[in-house]
């Protein structure tokens, strides 16, 4: 591609991310050849079902990369640019800018701030790989680079499925809350087409007492699921008619965003009463936190009745700005990580179903002190934990690693499973996987040069961690 003015060179060195000693480069070269073409499993994400229903063109540049990606505009907004000029959404859906040049020309005039970062690794192989551009993004390349973009996704080729075929993804799975009617999964249902799009049951609206609404939420799904949600028996088996529907979906998971990891095994005269306070938008922060807890048990039990996947991603100070929340609603880049318990936390839960075979409940974490002191102890003896990779934060080469290096010594790989990229943004994903694939390959190739692992089991891990985990772990 011709850049007049502009210096143009590859994006990114082919030897990223691998060791810098000659022999470990080379067999993390070897290691990546062998797993770099392998199809992408994305059991958990945020990707929109709308894009895959639809198929329809992505507007502008930056409407795919800018406005709903919090990656990126939560680092613009710590610099001091307004959310509102990136065309994110105010609390009631309306943008106030809606120029895709114009959002596009600030985030290139700061695009300087992701240096060192991974999202600037995922960007760079995204305009390289699938725009061919060869220069960097600034404020001087804005504009070709904005109009190369665009003429690009004008195309067929650029469609929803067109690059989900191109990512080589054999399964997604989007995430939705309980009360969502699924009709974008239904459309793409009946449409014919032969990617593999699940749904995943996210339950939080309806298990959180502070989630705003909670009362009418819980109304709306006895009204949906055709249960008494005034009494905790239809309340639980509301949860049930939905988590049926969702596996009519392809669901194999359910996701749960506590802010804490505690869990709690209440007798149930006791998990009644409860509900009776919380259900009327009562109780005391204590007893909220407390119907948090028991519903998390009440869920695992589900699962094990079901066989549905359980995902716990706990630790979040979610809406961390009170004055954003209130202008521009939930997930706008202020959600914070905070310190989260697992042993003890945990233990009620793991009392009640923690023996059970057939149960899978991945832990993610925020907190990485937790990973060798708590995670991977508790994922290496009880059956049905497994470990989910490195989570928003620390989705990054150094996260990855400080995963690897404190949880393989005690849960071994066989208790954790392979990558998620847990994104919105959709060009992102193959960036993503490749960055894990390579961390994995250099993380391997230190093992085999110092003589902890043969060459052989290597190469069978590196498969085991780009593909076959993810798929297995998440029944996929």
């Amino acid at each position: 591609m011709p850049w007049e003015g502009f210096e143009a060179m590859p994006l990114m060195d082919d030897d990223r991310l691998f060791p810098v000693d000659d022999r470990g480069r080379g067999l993390a070269r070897s290691l990546y050849r062998t797993v770099k073409d392998l199809p992408i499993i994305s059991p958990h994400g945020h990707t929109d079902p709308r894009w895959y229903a639809e198929n329809e063109n992505f507007p502008d540049p930056a409407q795919l990369f800018v406005t709903p990606d919090h990656y990126i505009f939560r680092m613009l907004a710590s610099q001091g640019v307004a959310l509102a000029d990136l065309g994110v959404p105010d609390a009631a859906g309306h943008a106030t800018e809606t120029d895709g040049r114009k959002i596009w020309r600030i985030f290139a005039e700061h695009f300087h701030l992701f240096r060192g970062t991974p999202t600037r690794l995922w960007l760079d192989h995204s305009f390289e790989t699938l725009f061919g551009i060869d220069v960097r993004l600034s404020s001087a390349t804005a504009d070709e680079t904005y109009d190369t973009i665009a003429e690009h996704l004008a195309r067929d080729a650029f469609k929803p499925r067109a690059l989900f075929e191109r990512f080589n993804i054999e399964a997604i799975a989007t995430t939705e809350g309980a009360l969502d009617d699924l009709s974008f999964h239904a459309a793409l249902k009946e449409s014919g087409w032969q990617g593999k799009v699940v749904t995943t049951y996210r339950p939080d609206a309806v298990t959180d007492p502070d989630f705003e609404g909670f009362v009418g939420n819980l109304a709306k799904l006895g009204e949906i699921s055709g249960c008494d949600t005034a009494t905790y028996a239809g309340y639980l088996d509301a949860h049930r008619a939905r988590r049926a529907f969702f596996r009519s979906f392809g669901a194999t998971a359910t996701d749960h965003g506590h802010p804490t990891a505690a869990t709690a095994d209440l007798a149930r005269v006791d998990a009644e009463r409860l509900y009776g306070v919380v259900a009327s938008g009562g109780g005391t922060p204590a007893e909220r936190e407390l119907f948090r807890a028991q519903m998390l048990t009440e869920m695992a039990r589900l699962s094990v009745e079901d066989g549905m996947v359980m995902q716990i991603h706990p630790g979040s100070f979610r809406n961390h700005s009170a004055p954003i929340f209130l202008a521009l609603g939930r997930d706008k880049g202020y959600d914070i990580p905070t310190r989260t318990d697992y042993v003890r936390a945990l233990k009620p839960m793991l009392d009640a179903v923690g023996q059970e075979r057939g149960l899978t409940i991945i832990l993610f974490t925020l907190d990485e002190t937790a990973y060798a002191r708590e995670l991977a102890p508790l994922a290496g003896t009880y059956p049905c934990l497994r470990l989910g990779p490195p989570w928003w934060f620390h989705d990054s080469p150094e996260g990855m690693m400080r995963f690897r290096q404190q949880a393989t010594e005690t849960a071994g790989f066989y208790n954790t499973v392979g990558f998620n990229d847990d994104t919105r943004a959709f060009c992102s994903i193959p960036a993503r996987h490749d960055v894990a694939r390579r961390v994995d390959c250099a993380f391997l190739s230190g093992l085999v040069t110092t003589g902890r692992l043969r060459e052989d089991e290597a190469f069978e891990l590196a498969h085991d961690l780009s593909y076959r985990l993810a798929k297995e772990a998440y029944r996929l």
